[in-house]
């Protein structure tokens, strides 16, 4: 239990790029540091074949000694003939079943917290209603919603002169539950204002997602978030292990002065 021994965490993700790989890479790192927590299982809705950065992370989970456990949502899907769900529509039937599975097989192992990182399907009651899961989302609590990619294209468009990083806990109004912890920091300043010169917030606001993406400013904004959700992860979780956070707290908790003492203490000051 938090405060007198080790955090039991579940880890749920895709794994479908390098964040999500170094992030939990960074996590094991971090408990061969004296973090408290363990990774009782790590949960991937993909199964060993479907996208080699996922077999990356599955091989390096396992090498840790990580209980894994894979169903593939795809899979699942196609065998109940399940269709695609388009933005804005209702979930399809076939998701809450998933999620059903998903619980029963989280069953089999004991922990105390769920968290969710790099997880590409949105939770359904079947799976937030049984357990309590975080999720980890780029911004402010009261900032933009949606994928990262979305999250920066919204600041960048909108002139904005800061994010963070925010964990919230998972319920059925998407990446607005409540908030648990978070982080700022600075994405205009003097070391990129000439990134923010050569693309002013009226030209953001005419290009589609594809062309911010392509821009040296979405780079910078993206590196400097990358270089934070990691230490604000872990520092999120030392936080509940050692029993300084309730899930969920009275109100979040600010670890920004955490996370850049960790990120100071690594090497060179990332802006």
């Amino acid at each position: 239990m938090p405060g007198s021994s080790r955090l039991r965490i579940a880890w749920l993700t895709t794994g479908r790029g390098p964040g999500s790989y170094g992030a939990l890479e960074h996590l094991f790192g971090a408990i061969d540091r004296g973090l408290p927590v363990e990774v009782a299982v790590v949960f991937v809705n993909r199964e060993r074949g479907e996208a080699e950065p996922t077999d990356r992370l599955i091989a390096m989970a396992e090498a840790r000694g990580a209980p894994v456990e894979l169903l593939s949502s795809v899979a699942f899907r196609k065998a109940r003939g399940g269709k695609v769900g388009r933005p804005g529509e209702p979930l399809q039937p076939w998701r809450y079943e998933f999620d059903a599975e998903v619980a029963r097989r989280l069953g089999r192992y004991g922990f105390d917290l769920g968290l969710m990182f790099g997880y590409m399907l949105i939770a359904t009651e079947a799976l937030y209603g049984r357990y309590t899961f975080l999720n980890d989302h780029p911004a402010l609590p009261d900032g933009p919603v949606g994928t990262y990619q979305e999250v920066i294209a919204a600041l960048i468009r909108a002139g904005a002169r800061e994010s963070g990083c925010m964990m919230n806990v998972v319920t059925g109004d998407v990446d607005r539950g409540p908030a648990v912890s978070f982080c700022r920091y600075g994405i205009r300043d003097a070391a990129n204002e000439a990134l923010w010169a050569a693309l002013p917030s009226a030209e953001a606001a005419a290009m589609d997602l594809e062309a911010i993406m392509a821009t040296p400013l979405y780079a910078d904004i993206r590196a400097r978030g990358v270089a934070r959700e990691r230490p604000f992860l872990v520092e999120t979780l030392r936080a509940v292990a050692e029993g300084r956070l309730a899930v969920p707290p009275p109100a979040p908790l600010d670890l920004t002065e955490a996370v850049e003492a960790a990120l100071a203490a690594a090497g060179p000051a990332v802006y």
